[in-house]
């Protein structure tokens, strides 16, 4: 097939437009056809490249932000690495605020791509000074000339979605879709991408995955927030010990809760399976679909999509490490660690 040349003025013309991949092995014995939205195309290998891009021009269009203003960012890693890229090509300093559970992998990459980085302790309270809210808030009463993102509690992180996500995914089925199954960590992406989906068709059913361990879920049934719900959990980028306004919880029809150890092992399954190499939460939301499965959630007619947010490269230290596994102890007589071993040439 012939291919037309693609030149691009710079990195950011490749945000967007991501791939729609049929899952074929894994839902092979499911009800219904499967389909993942694959945001490691992106050129920052995530579905915050579609943030990071919007909130900052739309920034630079109300005037609030000039070459060598800084950005400062709270993020698990995803996030700060997308502004970074964005930094870089138009010209701003970034600091950026990051949570200890971050892999190693993405800290080093946020080191890697200019940015300045504070890790902040994972497991203490939102308004806790240490954590990663309150020094990038900090910063920026600190920092002369900044902008914070904010991206737990900014409409824009909504909006950047439901004007390319949800577009993208409608146009990609055909208008077929029946639902929606993704990760809320911020809630941007689900509820930017809901909002646009039901718009087009209001039965269309959004269903939201959440971590053991976060509020999230239990939020969406009682509109309460329980502190007890909160303890320490692996997962980077799903679930939160807060409740942030980027989560439209009138768009999402349910929560469905995954473990660490099971999400873990779906990622590695997608790889084996399909030979798409994705993230930690890319496994979360695999793990809610054989759950929702089990359930009998599907019929043979649906078209179900679901968002992988990154890449794998990212959990090199993690998930796709047979040492961090065993430490984690998440390897069983059902769940092994690789089988091959590495063979060196002398």
């Amino acid at each position: 097939m012939e291919q037309k040349n693609q030149v691009f003025d710079n990195v950011l013309d490749l945000v967007g437009n991501t791939p729609l991949i049929k899952l074929n092995r894994l839902t092979a014995d499911y009800k219904g056809d499967y389909f993942a939205k694959v945001e490691s195309f992106n050129p920052g290998n995530s579905s915050k490249d579609r943030i990071a891009l919007y909130i900052i021009e739309q920034a630079e269009k109300q005037g609030i932000l000039k070459p060598g203003d800084t950005i400062i960012e709270t993020t698990s890693g995803n996030t700060g690495f997308s502004i970074a890229m964005v930094s870089i090509i138009k010209g701003y300093d970034c600091i950026l605020a990051v949570s200890s559970k971050s892999s190693t992998d993405k800290i080093d990459m946020l080191k890697t791509m200019g940015a300045k980085v504070y890790v902040c302790p994972a497991h203490v309270s939102a308004d806790d000074p240490r954590s990663y809210y309150q020094v990038a808030k900090r910063l920026h009463e600190e920092t002369k000339g900044s902008i914070y993102i904010n991206q737990y509690f900014n409409q824009l992180n909504i909006d950047a979605h439901y004007h390319s996500t949800g577009p993208e995914i409608w146009n990609q089925t055909k208008g077929n879709i029946t639902h929606l199954v993704a990760c809320s960590g911020t809630g941007g992406t689900i509820s930017g991408t809901a909002k646009f989906l039901k718009e087009q068709n209001p039965n269309i059913k959004v269903i939201g995955v959440d971590a053991f361990g976060s509020v999230i879920k239990k939020y969406h049934e009682t509109r309460e927030f329980d502190e007890k719900e909160i303890y320490p959990y692996r997962i980077e980028g799903l679930g939160k010990n807060l409740i942030p306004s980027a989560t439209d919880f009138d768009a999402i029809d349910e929560f469905i809760k995954v473990t660490d150890e099971e999400s873990a092992h779906s990622a590695r399954e997608i790889v084996k399976n399909e030979g798409l190499f994705v993230g930690y939460t890319s496994g979360a939301v695999m793990q809610a679909v054989k759950q929702l499965n089990e359930q009998g959630k599907f019929k043979k007619t649906d078209k179900v999509v679901v968002i992988f947010p990154d890449h794998g490269s990212r959990y090199m230290s993690k998930v796709y490490s047979d040492k961090w596994m065993n430490e984690q102890g998440f390897f069983d007589s059902v769940h092994e660690a690789t089988a091959e071993e590495i063979q060196y040439i002398k």
